[in-house]
Parts: structure tokens; sequence; C-alpha cells
């Protein structure tokens, strides 16, 4: 018993202790410390931590004091249900702090297929929304997993990038009008994924077809992609509307639009 009762964290003194009274209560502090075979100057602060941890009874008699066990078989319930609540509380909270800690990590993805089949994955996860960025090439292999949430009822989101073959149009589709423009300025095929405000990632795909990019569930990340989708989208809206007039303004490929380092039209050298 003693054993035991120091692996549940009892100390030498206090295992003794109850083994004694267990044997044989109710018993004087004396006659416990004589039993027990411990120095009589230590037992009153065994026996008083043996009461605070519920395992010792105290007895006031008259003028004495005896003390009794508490029946093993309640403890050890109570060990029982104390231990199993502290490990559902422990487990709770590690699974609570990995999140956390996944949250704050942004993970590096290199290679097409690690790109697209974690593009894959992402989508496959979508309950509620999907937001994407990309080009025909990417469309290609995200169609069917984007065509199969659709069909669940998730919302989409698309811009696409270059000239959308119908075959390939899910969801609510806006195609960008500079799309060789931009691939030469970026120097390759951007791919943008969001869903449902909690996961994201973008990736840059070359010409020569090699994937660099990332992925996160860092909030800041997320709200990046979220916006840099959303801004695209409200962007498609107006140029659809106002094509005619933002070429008159801003010049083919909405040039002078897309100078961010100044602030002029077509034919203005400055702002006026």
């Amino acid at each position: 018993m003693i054993a035991y009762l120091r692996d549940l964290g009892f100390s030498e003194y206090e295992a003794r202790t109850y083994r004694t009274l267990s044997q044989a209560s109710p018993l004087t502090a004396y006659e416990t410390a004589q039993q027990a075979g411990l120095p009589t100057s230590k037992i009153y602060q065994v026996l008083s931590r043996l009461e605070e941890k519920g395992l010792v009874l105290c007895l006031q008699e008259h003028s004495r004091k005896r003390y009794i066990p508490q029946e093993l078989e309640e403890f050890t319930a109570a060990c029982r249900y104390k231990m199993e609540k502290t490990l559902a509380g422990l487990e709770e909270e590690g699974r609570r702090l990995k999140q956390e800690s996944q949250v704050s990590y942004i993970w590096n993805l290199k290679g097409y297929s690690e790109v697209t089949d974690k593009a894959r994955q992402i989508v496959g996860s979508a309950r509620s929304e999907i937001l994407i960025s990309l080009w025909h090439d990417e469309l290609v292999h995200l169609a069917p997993a984007l065509q199969a949430k659709c069909a669940e009822g998730i919302r989409l989101g698309l811009v696409h990038f270059g000239q959308l073959d119908p075959a390939l149009a899910v969801g609510t589709c806006f195609s960008h009008p500079i799309a060789d423009t931009l691939f030469q300025e970026k120097g390759g095929r951007g791919l943008t994924l969001v869903v449902d405000s909690r996961e994201a990632m973008m990736v840059m795909v070359s010409d020569s077809g090699e994937a660099e990019g990332a992925w996160s569930r860092n909030r800041g990340y997320v709200n990046l992609a979220e916006d840099y989708v959303k801004h695209d989208i409200y962007i498609m809206k107006i140029v659809d509307r106002f094509d005619a007039l933002l070429i008159k303004r801003f010049g083919p490929g909405y040039r002078k639009l897309r100078d961010v380092f100044s602030d002029t039209e077509e034919g203005q050298d400055k702002k006026t």
C-alpha cells in the first residue's frame, strides 16, 4: 500500500500513517506515531496534511482527539474522478494550444504537385464559402473539387485570368481583362485561395511550371489573401460596367491606373 500511495504523491510518513490507521482505528496521534514508527514531533503535521487531503478524519472525544481513515474505496473513487477530470482538462487545453500554434505558423509550399494537392485539400475542407483567384492551368486541376463543393451549396467567388473555358466555369466567375500584362509584370501565374475566412494559400507559378508559395491559418495572412481576392472582384465589377471609360481615362490595359506611384490620367504628366 505504501508504494502505491507514494506513486499518488503522498510522502513516506503520510503513507505509513494511513496504513496504520487502516489496520487499527480510531487512534490518538501518539498511538498512531507509535504504531507507524514515526517521530511524535512529526505526527500532528502529518495528520493535518492527511485531513486536508480528505484521507483522514479527526474525531473529538471529550478532551481527546482520535483519528480514523477514509474508506479506501471512497478514496480511490475520488482520486479516479479527480484524475479523469484533470486529464480531460489537460487534453482539451492541449488541443486548444495546438490549434493556436497552428494558426501562428506560415507553411512553405514548393513544387507544383504539392501546391495543387494542398489546394484540393483546402477546397475539400470548405464548409460555407470559397474565394479563389487563378489561371486556366490551375483551374483545370481544381475544377472537379470546386464543382463538387458548389454542388454541396458552398458559395464560390472565382477570379479567372485569361479566357475562361465555359466547360470549367464554376460558381460566380469574374474574368480578368489584362491577364497578359499581369503575367509579364509578375513573371508567372498567381493562385490565391481562401476557405471560410479561416485558411488561405498564396502561390506563384513560373512560366516553366515551378511553383512556390505558402499556406496558413494565421489571421493576418488569411485577411491579406481574402482582401486580395475580394479587391479583384470589386475591380472586375467596375471594369465590366465602365471598361470604355477606364480605357479612355487611364489608357490601354489601364496603364495609368496600375501605376501606384502617381495619380495621373492618359495624356497627363502629373496630377493637376
